[in-house]
């Protein structure tokens, strides 16, 4: 059975291209192109990895890996973010506080996406 990832991200061009690289890679992707969609879809089916874009309108990444964790404290979440590189780093490391277990810059590669992917289903982890 293919592992399941929830991919929650406002930019439509970014979405389709993250769907390809993750179906392309083997996984089962749905997406929401908002924080609410994201987590009305884990609650009706719950899936085993979710990546958020942080920077979104109405209810932002950070809310949304804050109620993704409280509702599922087990769930794997990677946060992704663009912005200014001063905004990013800032966002990034919030998503971390918020219950984030990988974070990941924009631009990033189809790969880094992947290993990053892989390396959470795995079992492994880039920080304590």
């Amino acid at each position: 059975m293919h592992k399941r990832v929830l991919l929650i991200e406002d930019n439509a061009l970014a979405r389709f291209a993250m769907v390809e690289i993750l179906e392309d890679a083997g996984f089962a992707v749905e997406e929401a192109s908002s924080g609410d969609q994201g987590i009305a879809l884990q609650l009706k089916k719950p899936f085993d990895l979710v990546v958020t874009d942080i920077i979104m309108p109405k209810k932002d990444g950070l809310d949304t890996i804050k109620e993704l964790k409280e509702a599922f404290p087990s769930l794997l979440i990677i946060a992704v973010s663009g912005g200014g590189r001063n905004r990013d780093v800032d966002s990034l490391e919030a998503a971390r506080k918020a219950g984030a277990d990988r974070v990941l810059h924009k631009p990033f590669t189809s790969q880094e996406l992947v290993e990053i992917v892989g390396d959470l289903f795995a079992g492994r982890s880039d920080h304590p």
